[in-house]
């Protein structure tokens, strides 16, 4: 369970995590800066556990693994859109980061306590008692998700 932080339609790579910042690697580092040039202060705000929730095309732009690494620094639990641009959708996979496709999200208000139940394939807005259906996400993929990345996935593969 967590908060919901509301964006819209194509947030880029360069709204992430501004092209200056580029010169660190590490997710902790990175997160102090997420979002500063769209929200200045969303990075003291938001906590580990917390979601974000956009409309279509999330994380378009260039190809930087550095705006998923910037949200796994923050804690983000999710990335719920509408639609991602795919780079940033497999980067994301490959560094560990859950995506969620979910046709509602203009159903979610900024603040909203929400949960993912992949189990049964939903969104529950806890704040208004509702529910979203989300785009099933392939087995495999989930696999590389759950182990970390995909370097994670392929060690225990390779055991």
């Amino acid at each position: 369970m967590g908060k919901a932080w509301k964006f819209g339609d194509d947030v880029d790579t360069d709204l992430i995590i501004p092209g200056k910042y580029l010169v660190f690697n590490e997710p902790e580092e990175l997160a102090k800066h997420a979002f500063e040039n769209l929200r200045k202060d969303f990075a003291s705000k938001v906590k580990k556990g917390d979601f974000i929730a956009a409309g279509r095309n999330f994380g378009c732009g260039s190809s930087r693994e550095h705006a998923v690494l910037a949200l796994k620094g923050l804690g983000v639990s999710a990335v719920i859109a509408k639609s991602f641009a795919r780079i940033f959708f497999r980067n994301a996979i490959n560094s560990g980061l859950m995506v969620i496709e979910c046709s509602e999200t203009d159903k979610i208000s900024e603040g909203d306590e929400i949960e993912l139940d992949l189990k049964n394939g939903v969104i529950v807005n806890l704040s208004k008692g509702e529910k979203y259906k989300i785009k099933e996400m392939p087995e495999f993929l989930l696999k590389i998700v759950e182990s970390g990345g995909l370097i994670n996935y392929c060690r225990t593969v390779m055991k």
